[in-house]
């Protein structure tokens, strides 16, 4: 397809340059209530994210957790029924204790996902597309969901997006399963009109929060 080989990518880099204009503001004002609200540095210090055909990528994101808030949900012993209530409910948590004060409310309206746009700038990610997953994320998803192994391959064919079909369709609300049959019919149907109603959905979903965690 012509839109998806060449055009999309011409799309993402000219909308994340012109979103980056925009949010810019709004990106400082962020920053700064992080390091007034708790220690630790602006952006979030996850481990790599799994992307196109597989290849591992750094993905930004504004830091709303504690310091070293992944790390610590896999081997902190007090915190091992939470991990376990996180594995089982496909990698989401609705009370995180991790999450700042400042965290709770990027988080909510998607704010901490702005400086994904360097990301589509870096051509690692789209402005639309699936979720991109942590590594042992998918290993253990795939446990529980063996039969989305065929939805995995589809998915991972394409850059993740800032925004998908999935996050406006009930975002944390949806199980991995779910999730990932939603992605892959993204992908089925990737064309400029789906990709152009999907972001117009997505400022209407970061204003409500709802899905959110």
């Amino acid at each position: 397809m012509i839109y998806k080989k060449y055009f999309k990518r011409i799309i993402d880099l000219i909308g994340a340059i012109i979103l980056f204009v925009i949010f810019f503001p709004i990106s400082v004002v962020t920053a700064i209530l992080i390091k007034l609200d708790s220690k630790g540095p602006i952006f979030a210090d996850v481990p790599e994210r799994i992307g196109e055909k597989g290849r591992k990528f750094k993905m930004y994101k504004f830091r709303s957790m504690i310091i070293n808030a992944h790390f610590l949900l896999r081997t902190d012993p007090k915190l091992k029924k939470l991990f376990k209530e996180y594995k089982k409910s496909s990698y989401k948590l609705k009370k995180d204790p991790r999450v700042t004060r400042v965290g709770k409310f990027i988080r909510k309206h998607s704010l901490d996902e702005i400086p994904q746009l360097l990301n589509i700038i870096k051509g690692e990610m789209s402005l639309v597309g699936p979720r991109a997953y942590y590594p042992d994320e998918l290993d253990n998803q795939l446990i529980k969901y063996p039969y989305a192994k065929k939805l995995v391959k589809k998915v991972l064919s394409v850059k993740p997006g800032i925004t998908g079909l999935w996050q406006v369709s009930g975002r944390s609300e949806i199980n991995f399963d779910k999730r990932i049959a939603i992605d892959a019919k993204y992908i089925d149907n990737i064309s400029l009109w789906e990709d152009v109603k999907i972001i117009i959905k997505t400022p209407l979903v970061m204003l409500n929060g709802k899905g959110a965690i």
